[in-house]
């Protein structure tokens, strides 16, 4: 299978973490059946993504999974390779290795563990995961490593020692100043939320409930004042500051955001469509049945 070339038609990213995993199944069956090429899964406080992904593997047919993002600070780096080989190898390639750092307040708060250097830890972790053996039958290729990267040194250590970056609630501006770090042969996997209504109070409100859970997470928020929101923008959700970052209205003015970061060198473009008239964890599945290829 070539992934890159897969990986050109539209994904979605969502969290699974309140289904239970009969109901994830039938979720991804469903994506799969509108054509998305690839279900982008996050790692946060519940299941193991690695595991949850292998159950959804042998369930589906063609669809593409991807770790969005696994934490390299919860595991040692050759159980990671271990981890996608295998499921790259038992999928023929429907994999994808999303990795990334975290957050000072998710690795240092929570868990208790060190967060002081994650430039040089990133780099350290890749170095090491390339020099592990892995001595069972291979894939026959090997897996896409794809970094969660938003500042420029990240995006730079992306295009050197991974295949690529994937960043996360960004701006199609943000885009193309990836592009223009990573050069044009590496995959830039770009994570867009979906608010699917024409209510301008309903598209940011619900905007403003899924920034609650990340406003003050210092990665992101560095990223929004490089890109020009100043804190009281990003601390009162200003319109502009919501309108940036979060594409809602008619079909057509979703798709043109949406064409926006494919026309600013995005090669794969992950709908998340947010709850808009439901709870945390629901999918919008009007959404994802009006966006999905070839609809």
């Amino acid at each position: 299978m070539d992934l890159n070339r897969k990986l050109q038609t539209r994904g979605v990213w969502f969290f699974t973490e309140t289904m239970a995993s009969a109901d994830a199944i039938d979720f991804a069956k469903r994506v799969e059946s509108l054509n998305y090429s690839a279900l982008w899964l996050p790692e946060t406080t519940g299941r193991d993504p690695f595991s949850h992904i292998s159950m959804l593997l042998s369930n589906t047919e063609s669809l593409v999974f991807a770790t969005g993002i696994a934490n390299i600070h919860h595991r040692h780096p050759g159980v990671t390779k271990q981890a996608a080989t295998t499921l790259a190898e038992m999928s023929d390639n429907r994999f994808v290795l999303g990795l990334g750092v975290s957050h000072a307040p998710l690795v240092e708060g929570l868990r208790q563990l060190d967060y002081s250097k994650p430039l040089a830890s990133m780099k350290k972790y890749l170095t090491e995961m390339k020099n592990s053996p892995y001595t069972s039958v291979p894939p026959s290729e090997d897996p896409l490593c794809i970094l969660a990267a938003l500042g420029p040194k990240m995006l730079e250590l992306s295009g050197e020692l991974a295949d690529g970056a994937h960043p996360y609630w960004t701006t199609p501006e943000h885009t193309a100043l990836a592009r223009g770090i990573l050069g044009g042969d590496k995959m830039l996997c770009v994570e867009q939320k979906v608010a699917f209504t024409t209510d301008k109070e309903v598209a940011h409100q619900t905007a403003r409930v899924e920034l609650a859970r990340y406003i003050h997470l210092p990665n992101y928020r560095n990223n929004w004042k490089r890109l020009g929101f100043t804190d009281e923008e990003i601390d009162q959700a200003d319109e502009r500051f919501i309108d940036a970052l979060v594409a809602w209205g008619t079909l057509d003015q979703i798709n043109e955001r949406l064409n926006e970061h494919e026309d600013a060198g995005a090669s794969h473009v992950c709908i998340q469509p947010l709850a808009v008239h439901g709870e945390f964890g629901t999918p919008h599945w009007e959404a994802l049945e009006a966006l999905a290829p070839n609809s």
